[in-house]
């Protein structure tokens, strides 16, 4: 039997095997910082530049080595003694004496909280199971802060050895890029390697509390080094083996999924690097267990666990029902998505039949007519008044009504479980109907509802086994989208009434279709709802509208972007000039497509002054050619001030870029900027005036590191969110990506709380717009939305799903008297 010493045993080896992997790996990571140096000095670039550039090649060619025995050594006094070893000093104590942190200390923390979040973004889900497994050997709640697992851990090794070997935190930033990239990569392949070998232990093979996504590790393969002999020659140290064969692993319960990634430097990085609040991510995470996805799943799965096992004391054979439908539906990989539908899918065939691993029960004779004559009864006695007419039928009528088909309905019943789902469904609808937040024209709808829910409950036994059966998923969308705080005030717009009663007429019509017919119109109503607030709702159609062309217009952008930085690639245009062009015109040229078309003549114009300040930008050595500048350069500057205008920018900002620009014509005029051949210069506009056609055709994926800064676009017709909340977990952003069209929050922002309803998502949901009633349109990157669900400031209105609260009610009331199932 395995001892907690064995345990601990195995989390050592475990640590020692990552040094290991992490280790082998720095070799051709060195490698990949000298090419990409040397590819960097390749590319034409201004004199400075070129020279930083050529000094960062002689900088590692002379320190390569030196680094890679640092960080080894880092490694290897950091897995011995359990600490990182000081190397640059940066950071040290002055003992009990309060002083100012150095600007040295900054540096060290900006540059290694940054290379942190670098790996993490890439490392997360790996190092989330690898935590777990690590903790649950070490019975211990969390890992050291400065455990040698943690990313921040090897990001201080590597960066302190940087500037130990006496190379410079400019040469860094000069290939911050790749250096993230490479150890990103590096991290995560160890991380990888270790939790599979922790796995051939017998170490937690299932880690429990992780959010429901498939995710996928792409493997992207490291080209090997071969300029570097001296650092291969290096080779492993001593002392990193390959590591045998271990005990046993440990049982016991996973470690959850709630605390910081990124360790102690959370809080600086989101103070420093994202603009986010205080507060620790792991409190944060506990704070939310209960709103997010992941928690309101294992709440709604415990409510069906207790419905399934009640039943099954009191009607046996309908808990073997139930019992099986489960099992199927989890052999076919369904029931993983709150509010989807994805296990119906893996439960039927081609032809649409439910294949639940036994054959369905079927209605008996006695209890098909009874239902077909209570639905009609209902039909006819439930349809709603006029609103000229009488007032609407009120709540007690419909339960009053319903209750007395109940009874009929039980009397027809030709078995116990029958009688036992008529009277659960019975006590489903009650709770429904007596819900206060649901508009009373719409409650109607939701009674015409209870026949149709009934007649697939009686043959489909996983409507009580699973949470997203497609007849509760569409219950759940339709109460969410009506059950706002504004709505109950306001009412619901006669176009979202209208679709109701049509869905529910739809399912009355096809009354032998049951999961399709369900499956259908709930894929409908999700396509009426983007219809809908894009074209009917007076409150977010505006907001929509503007939505939709800031994410054409941020689309854009980034494609002239990368069109121009492709053009000008070979091209030695002054840094100045470039950095202008990419960061600053590429986002006019997109203002202006979007306004007037990718050919109208004020785009053309947008176009024709980038062409003229390329070539003014360029030497200029003859006297005609100087004065062919000074004559354009009015017109030029007009245009330029124009175009940043009509895109939103301040006169102060605009003031910077002419400066700026001013300075790399100078230097055009006093001949130190490089030439362009006159072919490459009329090749360059005539590629310009063509620029949408060379774009790609393919859709563009737009991040939050891609998108431009937004908050030019903010106005009192659309809010943009550009601050507040705190770092997210991954399981935040998963959940940011889940959010449904129609569902409404709880928004605490700028001094408000108040109800707000998602009306919109932009493609791959990067971006998600929010309106209140009142008309308050605001708008969401995809990591901020994260944030505020992070830290609270968003809150689902509703605590869990329409049919999860009924289910509740229905039990509480058979915990009672559970005799009323038979009786």
């Amino acid at each position: 039997m395995a001892t907690g010493a064995d345990f601990t045993q195995i989390a050592s080896q475990a640590r020692r095997r990552y040094t290991e992997e992490i280790v082998k790996g720095l070799v051709p990571l060195v490698q990949a910082a000298m090419d990409e140096s040397q590819s960097l000095l390749e590319k034409p670039a201004e004199h400075h530049l070129a020279m930083r550039r050529r000094d960062l090649v002689h900088e590692l060619r002379r320190h390569a080595q030196e680094w890679h025995r640092g960080m080894v050594q880092g490694l290897r006094h950091a897995l011995s003694h359990g600490v990182i070893m000081s190397l640059s000093g940066a950071g040290k104590s002055t003992g009990g004496a309060l002083s100012l942190v150095d600007d040295s200390t900054i540096e060290v923390e900006i540059v290694t909280s940054r290379l942190s979040l670098a790996i993490m973004d890439r490392a997360s889900w790996e190092f989330a199971d690898l935590r777990a497994r690590v903790v649950n050997l070490e019975r211990r709640a969390e890992l050291e802060p400065h455990d040698l697992l943690r990313a921040h851990v090897l990001s201080r090794i590597a960066f302190e050895s940087w500037l130990t070997a006496g190379l410079s935190t400019t040469s860094w930033r000069e290939i911050q890029g790749v250096l993230h990239d490479e150890f990103a990569q590096l991290v995560e392949e160890a991380y990888h390697e270790t939790n599979h070998w922790l796995i051939e232990q017998g170490v937690l093979k299932e880690v429990d509390l992780r959010p429901a996504i498939k995710r996928s590790r792409s493997a992207v393969a490291r080209p090997a080094g071969t300029g570097w002999q001296g650092v291969s020659a290096l080779g492993a140290p001593s002392g990193f083996a390959p590591i045998g064969g271990g005990g046993g692993g440990g049982a016991g319960p996973g470690a959850g999924f709630g605390s910081s990634v990124h360790g102690n430097l959370a809080g600086m990085v989101g103070a420093h690097e994202q603009g986010y609040g205080g507060g620790g991510v792991g409190e944060e995470t506990r704070m939310m267990t209960r709103a997010s996805p992941l928690g309101r799943r294992e709440q709604a799965d415990a409510v069906m666990g207790r419905l399934n096992r009640l039943v099954a004391r009191h009607v046996p054979q309908l808990g073997v029902d139930v019992a099986g439908a489960a099992a199927a539906a989890a052999a076919a990989g369904g029931g993983t998505g709150a509010g989807g539908s994805g296990g119906a899918a893996g439960r039927r065939d081609a032809g649409g039949d439910t294949q639940i691993g036994r054959a369905s029960p079927a209605l008996s004779p006695g209890l098909r007519r009874a239902i077909e004559s209570a639905e009609e009864g209902l039909k006819e006695r439930l349809s709603p008044s006029s609103r000229s007419g009488d007032s609407l039928i009120t709540t007690p009528v419909m339960l009053d009504e319903l209750h007395q088909r109940k009874q009929a309905l039980k009397q027809a019943a030709a078995t116990p479980e029958e009688r036992a789902t008529i009277e659960i469904v019975a006590l489903l609808f009650q709770s429904i109907l007596t819900e206060e937040r649901i508009p009373a024209s719409i409650r109607v709808w939701f009674a015409r509802l209870q026949m149709p829910v009934l007649r697939v409950a009686v043959q489909e036994p996983d409507f009580f086994a699973t949470v997203d059966h497609p007849a509760r998923s569409l219950i759940d969308r339709m109460g969410s989208c009506v059950m706002g705080f504004d709505a109950r005030a306001a009412g619901v717009s006669d176009a979202l009434e209208k679709e109701i009663k049509r869905i529910v007429q739809v399912v009355e019509a096809y009354p032998d279709t049951g999961r399709r017919v369900f499956q259908t119109v709930l894929t409908e109503f999700e396509a009426f709802l983007e219809h809908y607030f894009k074209n009917e709702n007076e409150a977010s159609k505006k907001g929509v509208s503007l939505a939709q062309q800031l994410e054409q217009r941020e689309t854009l952008a980034i494609q002239f972007t990368i069109e121009l930085r492709r053009m000008l690639n070979e091209v030695p245009v002054q840094e100045g000039v470039r950095q202008f062009l990419f960061h600053v015109w590429a986002d006019v040229l997109a203002t202006s497509a979007v306004r007037y078309g990718p050919q109208g003549e004020e785009t053309k114009r947008m176009k024709r002054a980038a062409a003229d300040l390329i070539w003014s930008a360029s030497a200029k050595v003859t006297r005609e050619e100087r004065g062919e500048v000074i004559r354009r350069l009015p017109p030029l500057l007009k245009s330029l001030r124009e175009g940043m205008a009509a895109a939103g920018m301040d006169p102060a900002k605009q003031e910077d870029h002419v400066q700026s620009l001013n300075n790399s014509l100078a230097a055009a005029f006093t001949a130190k900027a490089a030439s362009i051949p006159d072919d490459r210069l009329s090749e360059l506009m005539s590629r310009l005036e063509t620029l949408e056609e060379l774009l790609p055709e393919s859709e563009i994926q737009i991040d939050e590191s891609m998108v431009m800064d937004l908050s030019d676009h903010d106005s009192d017709e659309l809010e943009v969110v550009l601050e507040g909340g705190s770092m997210p977990t991954p399981a935040m952003l998963s959940w940011a990506r889940e959010l449904q069209v129609g569902s409404w929050y709880m928004l605490d922002w700028r001094g408000r709380n108040e109800a707000v309803q998602l009306a919109w998502q932009g493609m791959r949901k990067q971006l998600s717009l929010f309106v209140s009633g009142q008309g308050r349109c605001v708008l969401f990157q995809q990591q901020r939305l994260a944030s505020f669900l992070q830290a609270g400031l968003l809150l689902p209105a509703q605590d869990e799903a329409l049919t999860v609260r009924a289910t509740r009610s229905a039990l509480a009331k058979l915990d009672v008297d559970a005799s009323r199932l038979l009786n």
